[in-house]
């Protein structure tokens, strides 16, 4: 089906973050985070910018009501781009009506710091958030990673690590339109070659950024490649019908559920990639309650309960 009207109307004249060029992309992008922003404060929870582990810097949401689940958070921004400010709305809205305590990560960017750079700083901030929960009100036995485009790839390779390794015990991952795979050989990857937002030739440049010329492209870097996904915290994946990451998230979400993890997949028709942050369309509304909605449910430890409508 076409983009959804709605969506298509918020996206018209929007800024477009192409990622050719990094210095452009970031100004691009500060701009679409100026143009989707809205007002917002919630005094139920006390926000703090703290540096942790290896100098990583990370922004802290306390709720009112503690001990809390913990979700460590990472943007979006093809790896190129994005910072904290990007995702301030989203994590707000976690910790003050949720009650979730959120390590929302300003991790390093390529291509002036390539993978694995990017990634260790998610690691070691999870790592942090896991071993001192309880400095920001949050429950070690309820960690749970999650993130958006690159944020959700750096998600799924956490989750990764955290298993191979014995690191924290995660207990759920969110990925929502998650990058997966450098490999770009699905159909949506050859169909969405044009903006909105995010588009296959994006995509090249953002790995190309990433990676670093590298040959040797590990799962931690694309998780699609990892050989083994049992064994991985209960997931959560958003692919949206208008974006060339779909059959790869697809196919991720499919493989985790052959390999035992519980996971839950929503294909939206007539979305595009990001959409659950134009508020102001129907679609992007419903998407961000459903998430904040199964972030409730599967951190509260209630993983029997149907998702809410």
């Amino acid at each position: 089906m076409p983009l959804d009207a709605e969506l298509a109307a918020a996206l018209d004249g929007m800024p477009y973050v192409g990622l050719a060029d990094p210095v452009r992309a970031r100004a691009a992008m500060n701009d679409l985070v100026r143009a989707l922003a809205r007002p917002v404060g919630d005094e139920r929870a006390v926000v703090e910018d703290r540096v942790v582990s290896g100098g990583v810097p990370v922004r802290v949401y306390r709720p009112r009501e503690t001990p809390a689940p913990v979700l460590v958070y990472f943007h979006g921004g093809g790896f190129v781009t994005g910072g904290l400010e990007n995702e301030h709305e989203r994590c707000l809205k976690f910790a003050g009506e949720d009650g979730i305590a959120v390590v929302s990560v300003d991790y390093r960017l390529a291509p002036e710091h390539p993978f694995p750079a990017g990634f260790e700083d998610c690691y070691a901030a999870t790592l942090w958030a896991h071993e001192h929960a309880g400095e920001f009100g949050g429950d070690p036995e309820r960690v749970a990673v999650g993130g958006g485009s690159a944020g959700g790839a750096l998600a799924a390779a956490v989750a990764l690590r955290a298993r191979d390794e014995g690191g924290p015990p995660l207990v759920f991952q969110m990925l929502l339109y998650p990058v997966l795979d450098d490999r770009m050989a699905t159909p949506s990857m050859r169909t969405f070659t044009e903006p909105p937002l995010f588009n296959s030739g994006d995509v090249r440049h953002m790995w190309r950024h990433y990676l670093g010329g590298r040959a040797d492209v590990p799962a931690y870097a694309a998780p699609a490649r990892a050989g083994d996904l049992s064994g991985l915290p209960r997931a959560y994946v958003l692919v949206p019908e208008h974006d060339p990451l779909r059959d790869e998230g697809l196919a991720y979400a499919h493989r985790l559920i052959v390999s035992g993890v519980p996971t839950e997949l929503h294909h939206v028709p007539g979305a595009c990639h990001g959409f659950d942050g134009i508020i102001s369309a129907r679609l992007g509304r419903l998407a961000f309650e459903e998430e904040r909605a199964v972030l409730r449910r599967c951190l509260s430890g209630r993983v029997d309960t149907p998702i809410a409508k």
